[in-house]
């Protein structure tokens, strides 16, 4: 699929769009939100998945980024999707996954993927950032378990409840694709 960055960016719009509710809605942190973003809606779906790793693709390239992942499950369709176009266009990418906990048998390890040499320019991704809380915790198992130090974090839509403050004062170099903002006025 050859397609322009502003021509993914409305056609990513779109969808997103048609996939956010309002209203009271409690959240994973317990936290109630009128604003709901179904991240995995856009992530799982074909169109959407590439559509978002052009885009997140593109940005990673800018900032010399050597590997991405996340927290499953919200960033596993995103790096796989990420890796696809990388490896078609020729970029040198390492994949990796940061489970929520350590395996309790095998490797036991929490980080999956190839090994990530130390000073390598490491990249996390989610499809949403709330308080920032889920990327702080898969940068901590990064650097506990592989020796690597996080430098960038890009999220599909940032809820702008204070994530990209709290990755900023860690450091991570934050984009968003798209902001509560673009979305919902006021």
């Amino acid at each position: 699929m050859q397609i322009g960055l502003e021509e993914a960016r409305e056609r990513l719009k779109r969808k997103l769009a048609a996939c956010i509710r309002t209203g009271k809605i409690t959240l994973s942190s317990g936290k109630e939100t009128d604003f709901y973003f179904d991240g995995r809606l856009v992530s799982l779906d074909p169109e959407g998945s590439v559509l978002i790793a052009v885009l997140m693709l593109d940005e990673l390239r800018k900032r010399g980024v050597e590997a991405v992942g996340g927290m499953t499950s919200g960033a596993d369709p995103i790096t796989s999707s990420i890796g696809v176009l990388a490896y078609q266009g020729g970029v040198p990418l390492r994949l990796f996954y940061i489970r929520k906990a350590a395996k309790e048998h095998g490797m036991k390890r929490q980080v999956e993927g190839p090994p990530l040499p130390e000073g390598m320019r490491v990249a996390l991704v989610d499809d949403v950032v709330t308080t920032g809380r889920a990327i702080l915790d898969s940068r901590d198992a990064l650097l506990r378990e592989a020796r690597v130090e996080v430098s960038d974090a890009l999220v599909v839509v940032d809820r702008e409840e204070g994530g990209r403050e709290a990755l900023e004062r860690e450091g991570i170099a934050f984009t968003s694709l798209f902001r509560r903002r673009d979305f919902l006025p006021g």
